[in-house]
């Protein structure tokens, strides 16, 4: 033991040596490349090589790139996981595509996975032991690719085992206030087994409401309401259609932070302290499983009980009732259900692929680009749609430095993420591992994770300062389809709002802690981004993809339905390929700090509104907030002059 334990703390070693030369080649000076193009120091944005860029990615590049990427399914820590480590190495090691260099992170992280030896279950059980009816424990093989030996049957990762029986109840989203409603109708929750169904809370929030009321296991379900615009039959569904079929179950972590769990704020290398899994937090607290629409029907449509309310119905084709106990006199009556759950929890290493283009001017400031790599099944839209374009935009700029025809101001980081899925973990660890040098050095952190949910319109969300950048990107890309506008006009026809300092602008979205976006923005504050193409809201009220985090979500998939043709994805290429060039290349960093203001003026007015007179009854003052606004707003003002200013003294 004593032997593997110095191997360990050799590995370790190796892997952070290895990462830090890695690093290290932005800072430290190189020779004279002979097939670098000379940069000056006041050398801004060449329009001539961004219109080459945006020009040259390739629409069915990117189609053959979803095509590899998507073939098997690749969990994290899996061999095909670790297949497409090697994929990615090789691409960004290609004499005549590849960038200057590229190496691996290897983190010891962990996971959690359903066991293979006793499968999890949900049954109706009889008050004799007899079961009366299970639920699937897999989704039905429609396209030979659900059934495969790698596809994990659909589990909740990170729920804990148990073996809970009792009495159902419905629980709508399974928010505190949705069991609040249940104690007030008089409903008992102690002992009972709580249906829920997705969205209204995360996954993991869902098991957390339930314990504090005594309930002891979750089951989660996606209603057709939610996903399917009401549609649940399977004539409607995939194979025939891009909506969620009735088999289908959506798969994910019910962990409530991100990060390794055992590792908060370090990084989870080999000689790292690591917590007790008996005691670290963020676990859900009772036994969780999540099961499809047809299924859930089954449960919910023999449920007794008074009538759920208007807003908790759903599209199962029947009354929703909110339980507890089956209908008497019914097929069910006086049977339980029973939640057996036997997942385990298991340290996996799981690898970030690191590609780097060394910047010529600035070497030590990094715009960095990223997307996860690991999927739960085949995983075509999330996350290989955002991995195809990440694949062709640096094969697109590969080619030009290979060339000698283009290098940047500031180096590029492209980075493939690990168990992103299991709580944004490679993403994560990254950060805690390089805390200071990545605060201190990074200019900007683009994320591309699905790329396409739908070919309708552009979608970004990010901090205030991107909004130049991509607005100024998205004006000079056209549109996919025939109408001839921009994507910045045709983002405009979908989503808007009117800017008291700009005008009627499309609506940037806000980032929260859904992708790998998260510890860049809230552990190190860095200006942020999320770019997609998403679908028309007037059309769908779907909450996201209908087969997401699913076996149904595949190349096919895609190809049919998401995005025939591939041009959504080309448009999302062009526009990260954009963004990235121009915060790379332009002398001035095209980031407007002023822009800050405007957003947080309306977080000022809506305390003001909705929280001012609940304040005032405790006698708390606003008042130093609105001195830091406007404090903010005369700095950035200053800002604004200091640049402008040395704009016009900066020669041309």
């Amino acid at each position: 033991m004593k032997c593997l334990k110095v191997l360990g703390v050799v590995v370790g070693v190796a892997a952070l040596l290895g990462l830090g030369i890695i690093l290290g080649h932005f800072v430290i000076p190189k020779g004279a490349d002979p097939l670098a193009p000379s940069v000056s120091a006041s050398q801004d944005l060449d329009l001539e090589i961004l219109e080459t860029v945006v020009g040259q990615l390739d629409a069915s590049r990117i189609r053959e790139n979803l095509r590899e990427l998507s073939r098997e399914p690749h969990l994290a820590s899996s061999p095909r996981d670790e297949a497409l480590v090697q994929l990615l190495l090789q691409r960004w090691r290609d004499p005549e595509s590849g960038l200057d260099s590229a190496g691996t992170s290897t983190y010891e992280v962990l996971l959690s996975f359903p066991s293979q030896e006793q499968p999890n279950r949900v049954a109706i059980v009889a008050p004799t032991g007899d079961i009366l009816f299970s639920c699937r424990q897999s989704e039905e093989n429609l396209t030979g690719e659900q059934a495969g030996p790698d596809v994990v049957p659909p589990y909740a990762a990170y729920a804990p085992s148990g073996t809970p029986q009792g009495l159902l109840v419905y629980a709508n989203w399974g928010t505190e206030e949705d069991f609040k409603e249940l104690q007030t109708q008089g409903i008992q929750l102690n002992g009972t087994i709580a249906l829920t169904r997705y969205g209204g809370v995360g996954r993991g929030a869902k098991a957390v409401n339930a314990a504090k009321y005594q309930v002891a296991g979750v089951l989660v379900y996606t209603d057709p309401a939610d996903i399917n615009d009401g549609h649940s039959l399977p004539n409607e569904t995939f194979p025939h259609s891009w909506r969620l079929p009735p088999s289908g179950v959506e798969r994910g972590s019910y962990y409530e932070y991100f990060g390794d769990p055992l590792t908060p704020y370090l990084p989870a290398n080999p000689s790292s302290f690591r917590l007790d899994p008996a005691t670290a937090s963020g676990f859900p607290p009772i036994p969780t499983q999540p099961i499809g629409f047809e299924d859930a029907k089954v449960l919910l449509c023999n449920l007794q009980g008074p009538s759920a309310p208007a807003a908790w119905q759903g599209s199962l084709g029947c009354d929703y009732k909110l339980g507890p106990g089956f209908q008497p006199g019914g097929a069910f009556a006086s049977s339980q259900v029973n939640l057996s759950v036997h997942n385990t929890l298991e340290l996996r290493n799981s690898s970030n692929v690191l590609g780097i283009i060394r910047g010529a001017v600035e070497p030590d400031r990094y715009v960095l680009y990223g997307n996860h790599r690991d999927s739960w099944v085949h995983g075509a839209v999330d996350p290989s749609s955002g991995t195809a374009v990440l694949l062709e935009v640096s094969r697109v700029l590969g080619t030009l430095l290979k060339k000698g025809t283009w290098r940047p101001r500031r180096s590029i980081v492209f980075a493939s993420w690990g168990a992103e899925e299991f709580g944004l973990i490679g993403s994560t660890e990254f950060t805690e591992e390089f805390f200071s040098k990545l605060q201190e050095r990074t200019v900007a952190y683009i994320n591309v994770d699905i790329s396409v949910f739908a070919n309708a319109s552009l979608r970004v969300q990010g901090t205030p300062p991107v909004q130049s950048v991509v607005f100024s990107a998205a004006k000079q890309i056209p549109a996919p389809g025939p109408s001839r506008l921009s994507i910045y006009d045709n983002w405009i026809r979908y989503s808007n709002y009117s800017s008291p300092v700009y005008g009627l602008v499309p609506r940037l979205g806000s980032l929260g802690a859904g992708s790998d976006y998260a510890p860049f923005i809230h552990f190190l504050g860095i200006s942020s981004m999320d770019i997609a193409y998403t679908y028309d809201k007037s059309k769908t009220s779907a909450r996201i993809y209908p087969t997401y985090h699913t076996a149904f979500d595949t190349f096919g998939y895609v190809d049919k339905f998401v995005d025939p043709g591939f041009s959504s994805h080309r448009a999302v290429a062009q526009t990260a390929g954009s963004v990235l060039l121009r915060l790379s290349d332009s002398l001035f960093l095209p980031l407007n700090v002023s822009d800050y203001s405007e957003t947080l003026r309306s977080f000022l007015k809506s305390a003001q509104q909705d929280l001012g007179a609940l304040l005032e009854q405790h006698s708390i003052s606003l008042g130093p907030l609105v001195t830091a606004v406007e404090k903010f707003e005369e700095a950035a003002i200053a800002l604004d002059q200091n640049i402008s200013a040395l704009q016009k003294a900066t020669p041309k």
